[in-house]
C-alpha cells in the first residue's frame, strides 16, 4: 500500500490496488493507522481500490483455464485513472482450490508479461512457502525483483527484517535490513551499508565542566565524535551527561536524549539536586527525550526507532543512557553490532554522541560489557575511592584520540551548583579524597605554617644583625671622622710652627749676613683624608 500512496503523493503516479482478501472498507480502515488517507486519494482519482472475491471451494477446472476476466478487470481499473502502478494482494488466492498449480503458473506468467507491456510497475504479494520463497515456487522466477520480509522472535522480542533476494539489472545490497511499521508507514534502515568514509571535524565543544575541558587540552571534545562515560553504580555517569546536555543547549544546539532506565520527569527532577535545569530547554524545543525500556522491543527495532527519531529531530548531540541496558543473556554480540551501526550513522551525520555504561566490577574498570572501547574516541572512567570508611568519586581520562589529555585522577563532586573536579592528594600514603584529603591538607597547612614561622624568625634575626652591623659602621665612621679632624688640626699647627721657624731662621741669617740658604722644614704633604 505504501508503494501506491508514495507514488501518488510524491511522484504523481496513480495506482491500483487489487485485493483478493480484504474489502475496500477494510483496507481503508487498516492503513489509517499508518497515516494514509485512502479516501482522499480515491476522491482525487490518485488511487483505485478493487476487491475481487475468489471462493476457493467454488473453483472447478473445466476446459481451458485462463484469467481473462481478471485481465479485463485490471485493464478497466488501470484505464480509469491512467494508473502507473499496480498491486496484487495476495496472488496465493488464485492458486487455491486447483488440483494442480500448473495452469495458474502459466496464467501468472502471462499476466506479468501483459502488465509489463502496458508500462505499469507491478507489485505482487505472496506467502512464504516451506523451503521456498513462495508456496508454489514460481513467482520469484517470473519477477524482476524479489523482496523477502521476515518476522522472527528472539529472546521474547520480535524483529522485522527485509532482504532483497534479486533485482535484475541493478546492483543492490544483499544483507538483511531492519524495518519498522508505525504511524509513518514502512521505514527501512539500511544500516549494514554504513562505512568509514565520514569526515572528521576539527571543531571542539565544551563538556560543560571547566576543569574537564582543561583535562582535554583545555578545549573539550571534538565535535561529531563518540564519548563513553563508564563507571560503577552511583558514580555520576548520568550527571556528566546532563551537564554536557545543558552546555550544548546553552550553545543553541539541539539534543536528543535516549534514556532506558528513568522517565524524563524523574531524570529532570534528579538533576535539579545538582543545579542542572533541563526542563526549560525542553520547553524551548532544544531538548527532547525518548524514554523506553530495552525490553519493549527487539534490538533492530530499537535501532530503527533511534534512527527515525534522529532523522526527525536533527540534533547536534545525542545521549544514550545507558547502553548496557540492552544486554540480556548472551546477546552481547548483537548489542555491539547495533552500537557499531549507531556510531557509524551518527558520525556520518556529524552528530556528537555520548554513551554511558555501567561497569559491573571494580576490579575490571577498563573493560565494558559490550567491549565497544574500539568504537569510542574519548573514554571517561569514573571510579569509587574508599578511604577511612568514606566513599568518594574519582574521574580520569582513559583515552582521548587526537588530543593531548591529562593522566591525573580528579576528585569528582556533585554540588548544588553542578559538577566540580578537585585535585586529589597524592602523598606517601597514596591518593586521598574527601575527608581524608581535607584532614591531610589541614595537617600540611599547619606544618607549612610552622615552617614559614621558622623562616620568618630566622629572617628577622638576620635583619637585626644587619641593623646592628650598620649601626657599628656608623659609630666607627663617626669616630674616624673625629680623629681625622683632630689629626688635620694638629698637622696644621705643626706646619705653621715649621713655617714660622723657617722664617725666623731666615731673618736671623739675614741679620748676620749669612751666605748659607735656609732650608724649609715643611714636609710638603697633606694630611690623610
Amino acid at each position: 500500500m505504501e508503494f501506491l500512496v508514495r507514488g501518488a503523493t510524491l511522484y504523481k503516479e496513480p495506482g491500483v490496488f487489487i485485493s483478493f482478501e480484504e474489502t475496500e472498507k477494510e483496507l481503508t480502515a487498516n492503513v489509517a493507522s499508518l497515516g494514509f488517507d485512502l479516501d482522499r486519494l480515491v476522491l482525487r482519482k490518485k488511487l483505485l481500490l478493487r476487491h475481487l472475491f475468489v471462493e476457493p471451494g467454488g473453483i472447478e477446472q473445466g476446459g481451458e483455464y485462463d484469467w481473462e476476466a481478471l485481465f479485463i478487470r485490471i485493464h478497466e481499473a488501470i484505464e480509469s485513472i491512467d494508473a502507473k502502478r499496480v498491486v496484487l494482494d495476495t496472488i496465493e488466492t488464485l492458486f487455491s482450490g486447483l488440483p494442480s498449480p500448473l495452469p495458474a503458473r502459466a496464467q501468472l506468467r502471462r499476466l506479468l508479461g501483459w502488465l509489463k507491456r502496458k508500462g505499469v510497475t507491478t507489485v505482487i504479494t505472496a506467502e512464504r512457502g516451506e523451503g521456498a520463497l513462495t508456496r508454489h515456487g514460481l513467482e520469484e522466477y517470473v519477477s524482476d525483483c524479489v523482496i523477502l520480509l521476515d518476522h522472527r522472535v528472539k529472546d521474547q522480542s520480535s524483529i522485522r527484517r527485509l532482504r532483497i533476494v534479486k533485482y535484475r539489472g541493478s546492483t543492490h545490497g544483499t544483507d538483511e535490513y531492519p524495518f519498522i511499521i508505525d504511524e509513518d508507514g514502512f521505514s527501512v534502515l539500511p544500516v549494514t551499508s554504513l562505512g568509514l568514509d565520514y569526515v572528521s571535524s576539527q571543531q571542539r565543544i565544551s563538556t560543560g565542566i571547566r576543569r574537564l575541558d582543561t583535562m582535554l587540552s583545555g578545549k573539550g571534545y571534538f565535535r561529531s565524535t563518540s564519548v563513553l562515560v563508564s563507571g560503577t553504580a552511583g558514580t555520576g555517569k548520568t550527571s556528566i551527561a546532563a551537564q554536557f546536555v545543558e552546555a550544548a543547549c546553552k550553545r543553541g544546539e539541539r539534543v536528543l536524549f535516549f534514556t532506558f532506565e528513568e522517565s524524563p520527569s524523574q531524570l529532570m527532577r534528579n538533576m535539579l539536586s545538582i543545579g542542572i535545569k533541563l526542563e526549560p530547554w525542553v520547553k524551548k524545543g532544544l531538548l527532547r527525550f525518548h524514554a523506553t525500556r530495552p525490553t519493549l522491543y527487539g534490538l533492530e527495532t530499537h535501532l530503527a526507532t533511534s534512527i527515525k527519531w534522529i532523522n526527525a529531530f536533527e540534533p547536534s548531540v545525542v545521549i544514550f543512557d545507558p547502553i548496557n541496558a540492552f544486554v540480556s543473556g548472551d546477546n552481547q554480540t548483537d548489542v555491539k553490532t547495533m552500537l557499531v551501526r549507531i556510531v557509524d550513522f551518527l558520525k556520518i551525520r556529524r552528530i556528537t554522541a555520548l554513551f554511558t555504561s555501567l561497569t559491573p566490577s571494580v576490579d575490571n574498570m577498563g573493560a565494558t560489557d559490550l567491549y565497544v572501547s574500539s568504537l569510542i574516541d574519548t573514554w571517561l572512567l569514573l571510579r569509587d575511592i574508599e578511604i577511612g570508611g568514606e566513599r568518594n568519586r574519582g574521574l580520569y581520562v582513559l583515552k582521548s584520540r587526537g588530543m593531548a589529555h591529562s593522566n591525573q585522577i580528579r576528585e569528582f563532586r556533585l554540588t548544588d551548583h553542578g559538577i566540580e573536579l578537585l585535585d586529589v592528594y597524592v602523598g606517601a600514603d597514596g591518593v586521598l579524597t574527601g575527608s581524608a584529603r581535607l584532614s591531610q591538607e589541614t595537617k600540611d597547612d599547619a606544618e607549612q605554617l610552622l615552617r614559614q614561622q621558622e623562616i620568618d624568625s630566622k629572617q628577622f634575626a638576620l635583619e637585626r644583625k644587619r641593623e646592628a652591623m650598620e649601626a657599628q659602621i656608623v659609630v666607627l665612621r663617626s669616630e674616624f671622622e673625629a680623629e681625622k679632624s683632630e689629626v688635620v688640626k694638629n698637622i696644621g699647627i705643626e706646619e705653621a710652627r715649621n713655617e714660622r721657624f723657617t722664617k725666623d731662621k731666615a731673618r736671623m741669617a739675614k741679620s748676620r749676613r749669612s751666605d748659607v740658604s735656609v732650608k724649609s722644614t715643611s714636609t710638603g704633604k697633606s694630611p690623610p683624608a
